[in-house]
């Protein structure tokens, strides 16, 4: 009975895993990147046509490229905190 319980949990911290790395995978994912860039750019485009700015789907080219180059920044900014910040405590 206790073999069984034990095995079931096993099974339940696998699947979490699972999930985890997924999640993990997704997070650092182009695709993701490519999509929140795409809505990013859709978005101030759209808002600076409704603003009557000039060229404004040239102009919302800015924006989307600069969240492309942070997020290139954010894995070597995330492991500098961990090593500074996170495993000091």
């Amino acid at each position: 009975m206790q073999g069984a319980g034990i095995r079931k949990e096993i099974a339940a911290i696998k699947d979490r895993n699972k999930r985890v790395e997924a999640d993990k995978a997704w997070e650092t994912s182009w695709t993701r990147r490519g999509i929140i860039a795409l809505f990013t750019y859709l978005a101030i485009a759209l808002y600076l046509n409704a603003i009557h700015i000039a060229h404004p789907w040239l102009s919302a080219f800015i924006p989307a490229v600069g969240f492309l180059l942070s997020t290139l920044t954010m894995p070597f900014i995330k492991r500098v905190w961990i090593e500074r910040v996170y495993e000091r405590r």
